[in-house]
């Protein structure tokens, strides 16, 4: 047998020693914690993917009664960057999440299914994909998708 340690690199910052750009992406994503519509869960989270080209794609979650049938803040953002703008890369993702009348003091992380979907984002254009997590006590940035799945699978894996 052999044992293995995964480790991850991640950042904590205040909102004050961020880059102006991680604010702005923040910013939207924050907003977009207005426009989700979670009726059940009465957790909201927005997001935002800033491009290459500068443009920013907001998104939210969008819960239905059905529940596998409602989409993540994360996958709506990004997959509308896709369909727009399927030419360009996903530089940057923001994620806020919004509960009981405030942010939250944490920040909230991304579900399996979302994390898949940031790798194979940064997977399909060859670079890396910053990651903002939001809280109001802290916020975590990491420098990579693959920081929030380290046994990444991707399409070589299909290969056999």
């Amino acid at each position: 047998m052999k044992e293995f340690n995964l480790t991850t690199k991640m950042r904590s910052y205040q909102w004050n020693e961020l880059t102006e750009e991680q604010q702005e992406v923040l910013r939207v994503a924050k907003s977009q914690t207005e426009h989700s519509y979670c009726p059940y869960s009465h957790f909201h989270v927005g997001a935002a993917a800033k491009l290459g080209n500068g443009v920013i794609i907001p998104g939210c979650n969008q819960e239905n009664a059905a529940y596998p049938s409602g989409l993540c803040a994360e996958r709506s953002a990004l997959f509308a960057a896709g369909a727009q703008y399927p030419e360009q890369p996903v530089k940057m993702l923001g994620i806020a999440c919004f509960t009981g009348g405030h942010f939250t003091k944490e920040p909230g992380s991304p579900c399996g299914a979302c994390r898949q979907v940031m790798l194979e984002t940064e997977h399909r254009y060859g670079g890396k994909m910053e990651v903002l997590l939001y809280g109001e006590d802290a916020i975590y940035v990491f420098e990579s998708a693959a920081d929030l799945l380290p046994l990444i699978f991707v399409s070589e894996n299909l290969k056999g």
